[in-house]
């Protein structure tokens, strides 16, 4: 095997960045996220240490190959150029994971089968023997990834996969996976609270499995040390001089970590029946003597007081009911659990993970911080909360009912209707910056849009757009009012986590133009689809990422693979950033902004985007035109263009009216384009028209490419997809 090698570690939805970082401090060089997955490379050793330590990874993955195929011949073809001999004995036993389809392989079940014809007939011909197929325990586990007509081929090194344990026999009725778990004692802070004393309670315990997960991470225990067995250590290229010495170690690290005084660790559950299970897997972790459980209701959870308990960390993942009458019940259960919180546990810090957040918000406290997660393929989300002093907790809360006028109640309740559908929309999808409201209610005139940080925090960006003239503009400014105080009370963020655009009004006709009422936040991290993307909602009127163009990037990712790209008046160039985590071959990005590109080059450090395959150029897009029909005709197979409706920048030399100039545009940019090429042109000029020319020219479709929560809008922006 080389020096370095291509790893995939695959994981839960939602927990890509944290297994990235999680990776790198294993000792992981550049890594790159997609979803469910992050790519890294490095050592065999680092894989080993990685199926060893990763607390949050399901799958350790050594990449063998990534080939373009069409059919099943090109699949076996593909399969059977691997020296498989190289892994496995020819009598040995094998195991195949397949998944994806494409337009001839239409059933993963035949993918598999044809995968394993191409293994098993070379090692025939190699050697006149022939592998054993069997999923119970095999020598070697082949993992075949489809993606449209990419196939990705790699060893399973981790066998079963890293989320069993190895310590969890009996299980509760609603499990949660050990890498889960972990993942939200990272995001709830117990690692730095646990190294400073501080204490861990779960009021629902359930089988543990938080618990546990929490007293390995205080104890320093890899959580892979009681597995039976790994799925490298059949493989023929296992080295266990290696291996062994990084098991002697942990071992080590885990006896010191034992030896130590641990942190209070407690739990509780209402059924004395699924604490024997708690117990079963704590004696089976071996942490016996570090983890207590007993049996006793939420309305009597407190402080345990047999000895002197640090605050720490109240951390659980309570039943949230799939049935509108379990769900009524649980109400009380997750009031109650406020109420006990409040009273007694001032100065802790609490996670309460749930599949229902109207549920969590039935605690009656505030998150200041919430992670959208999966629990399988339910959406859920952790809400995370500082417990203050219940006076204070008291006096806040009444002020802000009292704030409530019958005008501002109105407008919250539709923001409530809005987040029960566009939110739960956008939820379900893994969204996390979306369009709330966008004028509904007519003298409420404003859009706004969440954007929920990487980190978790939630900001809501609020644009005012130009009221009629026949409102007086303290009328206005007034309903502006409302408007932010709804939005304070329904979404219960603070006024630092409100980023206002209002305009300022002239008296002479033009209406006006936006006036920033925030300056001191600075740039944060979201996610779309994998990519990470600064966002800034303080400095400029626009963000940096343009939500109704969402799908539209979404679209052209979904093309890109294998491509030559080019994105004129790519703005913070986040198209092009989802193209390249799709798969372009290269890019070209052109703006003649210096901020915007800066931002762009921003945006694909965050992305681990090779510079010299994706450009960035500083150019007015004009120019660029005019001189690439030199020099670049027939270079690019998928143009993206997205010019303003107008420019009269001091950078260009002439004017851009997009009505009058897109013909030209558009010409200019087929002659570009390879055969077979694609040009997606938008615009966001609400009375453009098409010229007629140009759809007797070239096919000319007219995409519908709007999200849900801008479906109220639908003349935001234009889209169409040419060809010649």
């Amino acid at each position: 095997m080389t020096d370095v090698i291509d790893f995939t570690a695959s994981c839960p939805r939602g927990l890509e960045s944290l297994l990235a970082e999680e990776l790198r401090a294993l000792g992981a060089g550049a890594t790159r996220e997609q979803p469910a997955a992050v790519h890294f490379s490095g050592s065999l050793q680092l894989a080993y240490r990685c199926c060893l330590w990763s607390r949050l990874a399901n799958r350790v993955l050594l990449r063998l190959g990534q080939v373009r195929i069409a059919d099943a011949e090109d699949l076996y073809r593909a399969v059977a150029g691997i020296p498989w001999e190289e892994h496995i004995n020819p009598s040995g036993v094998l195991w195949l994971q397949f998944s994806g389809t494409n337009r001839e392989i239409r059933n993963s079940q035949f993918g598999a089968q044809k995968a394993k014809d191409a293994i098993v007939d070379r090692l025939r011909r190699q050697s006149g023997a022939r592998p054993e197929i069997d999923r119970r325990h095999p020598d070697l586990t082949v993992a075949l990834r489809l993606q449209r007509d990419t196939l990705d081929i790699a060893i399973d090194l981790s066998g079963t996969s890293l989320h069993r344990r190895g310590y969890r026999t009996h299980i509760g009725a609603a499990p949660l996976k050990e890498n889960l778990a972990a993942a939200l004692l990272v995001r709830a802070g117990w690692p730095g609270i646990a190294a400073d004393g501080g204490a861990l309670l779960d009021p629902m315990c359930g089988s543990g499995t938080l618990l546990i997960e929490g007293a390995m991470m205080a104890a320093d225990s890899a959580p892979g040390l009681l597995r039976e067995e790994f799925g490298f250590e059949r493989w023929l290229n296992h080295q266990s001089d290696l291996w062994m010495p990084l098991r002697e170690e942990a071992l080590e690290r885990r006896h010191q970590g034992l030896e130590r005084e641990l942190p209070e660790i407690r739990g509780y559950d209402a059924d004395a029946k699924v604490l024997f299970a708690a117990e079963a897997n704590i004696a089976r972790a071996g942490l016996e003597k570090q983890v207590r459980v007993s049996c006793r209701p939420v309305a009597a959870f407190k402080v345990p007081s047999h000895r002197q308990v640090k605050p720490g960390l109240v951390l659980t993942n309570p039943p949230y009911g799939e049935r509108l009458g379990e769900q009524e019940a649980l109400r009380e259960t997750y009031a109650e659990l406020g109420r006990q919180l409040k009273k007694e546990f001032p100065g802790w810090s609490v996670g309460i993970f749930t599949g229902n957040p109207e549920l969590g918000h039935a605690t009656g406290l505030r998150s200041h911080k919430q992670y959208q997660l999966y629990n399988g393929s339910i959406p859920s989300q952790l809400l995370l909360f500082h417990i203050r002093e219940q006076s204070m907790e008291n006096r806040g809360e009444g002020e802000g009912r009292r704030t409530l006028s019958a005008e501002v109640e109105m407008v919250a309740n539709r923001l409530r209707k809005n987040l029960r559908t566009t939110g739960k929309w956008a939820q379900k999808n893994g969204i996390s910056c979306y369009r709330l409201y966008d004028a509904d209610l007519p003298e409420y005139a404003a859009a706004i849009d969440l954007y929920r940080s990487l980190e978790g925090e939630l900001f809501a960006h609020v644009q005012e757009y130009k009221a009629p003239a026949n409102i007086p503009e303290e009328k206005a400014q007034a309903r502006l009012r409302d408007l932010v105080r709804a939005v304070q009370s329904v979404l219960e963020l603070s006024g630092k986590n409100i980023i206002i655009k209002e305009r300022r009004r002239h008296s002479h006709k033009g209406g006006g133009q936006y006036r920033k009422r925030d300056t001191g936040g600075q740039p944060f991290t979201v996610n779309e689809y994998g990519a990470q993307l600064e966002v800034n909602l303080w400095a400029y009127l626009d963000t940096g990422l343009f939500l109704d163009h969402r799908p539209v990037r979404r679209h052209l990712r979904e093309q890109a693979r294998g491509k030559k790209f080019l994105n004129l008046f790519c703005y913070t160039a986040t198209a092009t950033v989802q193209a390249a985590l799709d798969g372009a071959a290269q890019s070209t990005s052109v703006d003649m902004s210096k901020t915007y590109r800066d931002w762009a080059a921003r945006n694909f450090r965050q992305n681990n985007m090779d510079p010299y395959r994706h450009q960035l150029v500083e150019a007015d897009c004009l120019q660029w035109l005019e001189a690439a029909q030199q020099n670049r005709r027939g270079h690019y197979d998928l143009i993206f263009m997205d010019p303003p409706s107008f420019s009269n920048s001091a950078k260009m030399r002439g004017v851009l009216d997009i009505q009058r100039d897109h013909a030209k545009l558009i010409r200019q940019c087929m002659a570009l384009l390879a055969p077979g090429g694609t040009l997606v042109f938008s615009n966001n000029l609400r009375s453009f028209k098409m010229d007629e020319a140009i759809c007797a020219e070239f096919r000319v479709e007219n995409l519908q490419l709007l999200d849900r929560d801008f479906q109220r809008n639908p003349k935001i922006h234009n889209v169409w997809e040419i060809q010649k």
